[in-house]
């Protein structure tokens, strides 16, 4: 489902691999929080072979962590991947060398938002990653508008319904709730995070990537 509603997902996670291929030693751990049914975790497993890392994906969903496992399984790669049925909030990150956060930040509440990334900041060690994937808002009401109606162009492209458009937005409604780019590249300086950037972005779909020195 995340590929037909998120704009180039295969692209991001290459991306992300591409990123932590050039950050990370060989043999640390990847967590990935709020895997759903664990593609990236599966793809950054192949195409990062080499630094023989261990990747632990959390999701709050047992469905999820169930399908995420038998995928692993089906494609080979329950030595180097493990998925867990968690609240992120509570899972503990032993020595991870990387975080991700996929479309999973903009679910959390505002509020409770700064002290999330800290608490990742925190357990990181020096060199470790963080890499957020968001969907995004836009302070200037005129391409906001625009970025809206060119994402809802996109889904109708993957051939989503109206019907199914409206109702996902009403499922949604005060439940995602998106920061600007600025925003949460704030809210990642402010955990302490000395190297902060976006690294993509399609009209209202950002990727940070930040590090800690």
């Amino acid at each position: 489902m995340l590929g037909r509603s998120v704009p180039f997902y295969r692209e991001t996670i290459a991306m992300t691999g591409q990123l932590l291929a050039g950050l990370l030693k060989p043999g640390g751990r990847v967590y990935d929080l709020g895997c759903s049914t664990g593609n990236t975790l599966i793809e950054l497993s192949r195409c990062l072979a080499h630094l023989r890392l261990h990747f632990i994906g959390v999701d709050n969903s047992d469905a999820m962590i169930r399908k995420a496992t038998r995928k692993a399984g089906m494609y080979s790669k329950l030595d180097c991947l493990d998925f867990q049925a968690a609240d992120i909030f509570s899972v503990p990150l032993r020595e991870p060398a990387a975080v991700i956060m996929n479309y999973t930040l903009q679910f959390i509440r505002p509020m409770l938002r700064q002290d999330f990334i800290k608490n990742i900041y925190d357990v990181l060690p020096a060199g470790g990653v963080l890499i957020i994937s968001e969907k995004s808002v836009h302070h200037d009401p005129l391409f906001n508008r625009v970025f809206i109606q060119l994402y809802l162009d996109f889904k109708r492209r993957q051939g989503y319904s109206e019907i199914e458009i409206s109702q996902k937005r009403e499922a949604l409604e005060n439940v995602l709730i998106p920061f600007a780019d600025a925003e949460n590249l704030r809210m990642l300086r402010q955990a302490g995070f000395q190297h902060a950037d976006k690294f993509f972005q399609w009209f209202n779909f950002s990727s940070f990537v930040a590090v800690k020195e």
